[in-house]
């Protein structure tokens, strides 16, 4: 059953979305029959630097016993491991952009998949130069004794950039940098849109609209760079989201995310993600 869930140290608490005033934490037009499920767990949902009790970005991404991340600001090596997650599971790293909010993350988890989880093998995907990036990343392993494995890099180019049979991703190029991308990923039935970081245009000029040409069950969506009102007129109006996550959002620009939620919440379930919070599909 879909749902939200906030994972704490010491609690678990269930938001059902049977009961009401809750929310309903499924796409709309999302079936329950013969369609297994897609989980969605935020390790990370702060915005360039963290905030206390959110980290910086990074999503899990579950289909079956595959896992993939979006992003990895944080330690998520440590973070699999609390969870009792085992790294070999994860089967590919889609970077969005190279900021350390971003990327802090993978050089740790690298270096533990190089010398202690060795049966990990994650296909890394990077916008820019992937040659350049792995030659960097063994050379800081180097300092401490450490050599890279032979993981495989892959640089993102704009187009569909992986398909294992469980989970496709395609990359859509923004604006934020001379290379950024927002990733659609599909799987067990459901499409859902990382949309990474966007230009200080906003989603006007910078959000891939050709997303919505087919029903989207979640846009996880940033607010660190423009006010999130500016999506209502791009997600608003019937245009077939299933919801709205809200991720990557800057203090400075929190009112603005709770008008956009209170504009797009009758249309949609609108949340704030929260570092812990699962979406289930």
């Amino acid at each position: 059953m879909g749902g939200l869930h906030f994972f704490g140290f010491f609690d678990i608490i269930t938001v059902d979305p049977r009961i009401p005033g809750q929310g309903v934490p499924r796409g709309k037009g999302i079936s329950d029959e013969d369609e297994d499920e897609m989980r969605i767990v935020f390790f990370g949902s702060s915005h360039g630097r963290p905030e206390p009790g959110r980290r910086c970005s990074s999503a899990l991404i579950e289909v079956g016993e595959r896992r993939y991340f979006i992003d990895m600001g944080t330690q998520s090596i440590e973070q699999l491991i609390t969870r009792g997650l085992p790294p070999e599971s994860v089967a590919a790293i889609f970077i969005t952009h190279m900021h350390g909010d971003h990327t802090n993350g993978l050089l740790s988890f690298l270096d533990l998949c190089s010398w202690t989880y060795r049966e990990a093998d994650p296909a890394v995907y990077l916008p820019g130069d992937a040659e350049g990036t792995r030659e960097a990343i063994a050379a800081w392993l180097a300092c401490n004794g450490t050599r890279l494995r032979p993981f495989a890099f892959h640089r993102v180019e704009a187009g569909q950039i992986y398909d294992d049979g469980a989970l496709r991703v395609s990359a859509y190029q923004t604006k934020h940098t001379e290379a950024s991308y927002a990733y659609l990923v599909e799987g067990e039935g459901k499409r859902v849109l990382f949309g990474g970081d966007m230009s200080h245009g906003g989603p006007a000029t910078d959000f891939p609209t050709e997303v919505l040409e087919k029903p989207l069950d979640l846009a996880v969506c940033e607010s660190a760079h423009f006010r999130a009102t500016e999506y209502v007129p791009v997600l608003g109006g019937g245009r077939g989201l299933g919801m709205l996550c809200f991720n990557h959002y800057s203090p400075r620009f929190l009112s603005s995310v709770l008008e956009a939620k209170e504009a797009l919440s009758g249309e949609f379930p609108v949340i704030l993600a929260t570092d812990g919070l699962e979406i289930t599909l």
